[in-house]
């Protein structure tokens, strides 16, 4: 987890990867919907269904341990939502009565925590299935990936409220939506939303909020279960950053409300740091290597020298970032001594192919 344009998801790939060439069935499951981690493993997309990178493509990055697979997929958050009601609703009849109905469509695309609570409730059910040997979960920004841990509760309790107890009230007494039965002032409140939405809109919403009541046992059922899961030694949570003050803020604080809520913290992966050079040349030293260039043979000392100066300043300049990068990673390795802290440093292209992913995964998981 990180905030954006860190490398969570080339980061969450290359773990993934590296835990395949080291022999592991291995499974990189993106939440944020970057199409170019579908690039970088040699796939011609990514969707809800899990896909295989094929072992030509897997071997381009080195060495593969016998039995090491790597697959790949991306959340599709209503049919992970649909994956939960089909579980937990009573009856067949009534799952198609809730994927029909329009405040269902809606509510599971919409509602603050559900693409959260979808992410959570497919990750547990790829766990349970014990088909992998390692899951790695690409997720949102850090300010989205915080309402993983709030999600459970902020479904239940959009749902599950007094006021929708009492607009449901009707129809669990009769079978039917009335306004009459709402109460005096109920019933004027709703009279007048009616004439915009309409009577039978509000007759839907009711029919939603009781069959998904149902349901909504199944939902605590599965938040209860991802709870203990999050919380166990199954599982951790790796915080990646950049070394920059504001991305490093968010790790840190992120790395706090793990502490807080006794969430395992596995450590941290700094990507893009430049790396600590050489003492810095003096002019001379550098004019006197460039005296040996072949092409720069035909160049008087004056030019040479003139070459030179851009040289020395753009030494000076990665010096001076080196510094700031390093000033960011102590922060970090203050916060959480006892934890591992992973250096990548800047690469000279971008990441776009299992090769290049692979050199970074053995910064990673050496």
């Amino acid at each position: 987890m990180g905030s954006g344009g860190v490398g969570k998801t080339t980061t969450a790939a290359m773990v993934a990867l590296a835990g395949a060439r080291r022999g592991k069935k291995a499974l990189v499951l993106t939440i944020d919907p970057a199409k170019r981690l579908a690039n970088s493993l040699g796939l011609p997309k990514l969707d809800h269904e899990e896909r295989e990178v094929p072992s030509d493509v897997l071997g381009q990055a080195g060495p593969v341990a016998p039995g090491g697979r790597l697959f790949a997929m991306m959340l599709d958050q209503k049919r992970a939502f649909d994956e939960v009601v089909s579980r937990y609703a009573k009856d067949p009849a009534a799952v198609t009565r809730i994927f029909e109905n329009s405040i269902y469509r809606e509510i599971s695309g919409s509602l603050t925590g559900s693409h959260e609570y979808a992410a959570m409730a497919k990750l547990y059910q790829i766990h349970v299935e014990g088909d992998y040997d390692l899951i790695v979960v690409d997720t949102p920004p850090t300010a989205h990936a915080l309402d993983f841990l709030d999600a459970p509760d902020k479904i239940t309790g959009a749902i599950n409220s007094p006021a929708v107890e009492w607009f449901v009230k009707p129809l669990k007494a009769t079978g039917s939506f009335s306004l009459k039965m709402v109460g005096v002032g109920g019933s004027f409140v709703l009279k007048r939303i009616a004439k915009f939405v309409g009577s039978q809109f509000l007759e839907q919403m009711a029919q939603f909020f009781v069959e998904f009541g149902d349901v909504l046992d199944g939902f605590r059922e599965r938040a209860r279960e991802v709870t203990k899961l999050l919380r166990s030694d199954a599982l951790g949570f790796l915080l990646i950053a950049a070394p920059e003050p504001a991305a490093v803020d968010e790790a840190l604080f992120f790395h706090e409300r793990l502490v807080q809520q006794s969430m395992p913290f596995l450590g941290f992966v700094v990507n893009r740091v430049h790396p600590e050079g050489p003492e810095e040349p003096t002019p001379g030293e550098v004019t006197r290597a460039l005296e040996h260039r072949p092409e720069l043979a035909d160049l008087a000392p004056y030019d040479l020298a003139r070459a030179a100066e851009p040289l020395v300043a753009a030494t000076h300049e990665l010096e001076i970032l080196a510094d700031a990068d390093a000033i960011q990673i102590r922060r970090l390795k203050q916060a959480a001594p006892d934890r591992p802290l992973v250096v990548v440093p800047i690469q000279d292209e971008d990441v776009h192919d299992v090769r290049a992913l692979g050199v970074l995964g053995g910064y990673v998981w050496p």
